[in-house]
């Protein structure tokens, strides 16, 4: 359904580095013409900062948060170095890219690699979604604000015990109250939610076929 981000946990201790560890750009000279992609596929130390940034990061980071991060001089220079950045993973046949999600950036791994990496990773991750679930959380993404009533009325069934798990989860929450009688409280995804199904905005919701 998604792909996670790597995160600090997949990260190898800085004091057990294998002896052929390189800095960042930093690639031998065959002496055969490997220096023009060499340079070609280098990073200066702006762009090695936002890549070193975004490896790091377990959350999506917003654009002004990794200008401060990394340095950089404003929110033109980091879009600027993310789009290199993409064009440098592209180049180099890596297993990242980096993603526009929940209203900042992240590393993810790419999409080919996720039956290798669900095996690898199936300590600590998420419990899946059953049918009812997901089917609530579609009822609340799609609708929200939206009441209990209002989202029992769709599916037909009651719903409480379904919204009480999506906001154990951190997928729903409470965004605010109805102004009908009783001012019941209304329903609304998170930003984790955006996160798990590796949306940028709720906008992207109509072309997640996971939620239709």
């Amino acid at each position: 359904m998604f792909q996670r981000s790597l995160g600090p946990q997949s990260r190898r201790p800085t004091h057990s580095r294998p002896t052929n560890h390189r800095a960042p750009g930093f690639r031998p000279s065959t002496g055969s013409g490997s220096d023009s992609v060499s340079d070609r596929l280098s990073r200066d130390p702006a762009l090695a900062r936002l890549e070193a940034a975004l490896f790091l990061a377990q959350e999506p980071i917003p654009l002004r948060k990794l200008v401060n991060v990394a340095g950089l001089k404003d929110s033109a220079e980091a879009r600027r170095l993310i789009d290199r950045l993409r064009d440098l993973h592209d180049a180099d046949g890596t297993a990242f890219r980096v993603n526009e999600i929940a209203g900042g950036y992240q590393l993810f791994t790419r999409p080919m690699f996720q039956p290798w990496l669900v095996r690898a990773n199936r300590v600590g991750t998420d419990p899946k979604l059953t049918p009812a679930l997901l089917e609530t959380l579609a009822v609340v993404a799609h609708r929200q604000p939206i009441m209990r009533a209002d989202v029992e009325g769709i599916r037909g069934v009651g719903c409480g015990e379904m919204l009480t798990q999506l906001m154990e989860r951190g997928l729903v929450k409470i965004v605010g109250r109805h102004e009908s009688l009783g001012r019941p409280i209304l329903f609304g995804t998170t930003k984790r939610f955006l996160q798990v199904f590796g949306l940028n905005s709720l906008e992207d919701l109509k072309r997640d076929k996971s939620l239709e």
